[in-house]
């Protein structure tokens, strides 16, 4: 049996400063970078997942309700989409990658990254999409940040989380990661139902809600061990 560790969402556009900011998002970026250096030897692999949105459909709006509807955030090729740079990735193994044409909160939804597209780190001047060009509209503008991501399309037969942890033997899994309320949630259900072993360390995840106990509870009624 395999033990599998399962970092999600931590990015910059979750994290203080970026467009979906969580509280706490900065300083758990350092605190799951202390936890894996302390205990990476408990785990047989680490892996991480990324929001990595294209055309999300009506997952972005210039209104959102932020329950099924949010500001623009984790723009495939984006500094925003990439992880913070407080999170370690010495240990990561691999990247998963969801939400490009539609809504995804769950890792298990998410695709293998190439490997050698790096996740972190700066990009060259000139790589970012232009938000906003003089004389352009906002029309023109997301059009042509559209077209960056799709640059970094992520592609359709790339194996997906689950296929990926069979694969590997995993049977045991901890997540970590953010935020407690939705993707962390998400995944940690759907590895569940997947029939793994889950377990979500609450002090190394951050919420959007005020209060988590709800989604604390529901994980937990659905097979999730909360420590």
């Amino acid at each position: 049996m395999s033990r599998a560790l399962i970092i999600v969402d931590v990015q910059n556009d979750f994290c203080e400063g970026g467009a979906l900011a969580v509280p706490g998002g900065a300083s758990l970026a350092g605190e799951i970078s202390e936890y894996v250096d302390a205990h990476h030897g408990q785990f047989d692999h680490v892996v991480a997942t990324q929001d990595w949105h294209i055309d999300p459909g009506a997952h972005f709006s210039e209104e959102p309700d932020l329950v099924d509807s949010w500001p623009r955030h984790c723009v495939a090729g984006t500094r925003g989409a990439e992880l913070h740079p407080d999170l370690d990735p010495e240990h990561i193994q691999a990247y998963f990658r969801k939400g490009q044409f539609a809504a995804a909160y769950s890792g298990f939804e998410g695709l293998l990254a190439p490997e050698d597209d790096v996740p972190t780190g700066d990009r060259q001047p000139g790589a970012m999409p232009v938000t906003g060009a003089e004389g352009a509209g906002a029309e023109d503008a997301e059009d042509a940040v559209g077209s960056f991501a799709g640059d970094f399309a992520v592609s359709d037969d790339a194996i997906g989380l689950d296929d990926w942890l069979q694969s590997h033997d995993v049977e045991d899994i901890v997540v970590v990661g953010i935020a407690t309320d939705y993707c962390v949630k998400a995944t940690a259900l759907d590895a569940v139902q997947a029939g793994y072993s889950v377990t979500v360390l609450r002090g190394l995840t951050v919420g959007i809600a005020e209060d988590l106990d709800d989604a604390v509870a529901e994980m937990e009624l659905g097979g999730v061990d909360v420590l």
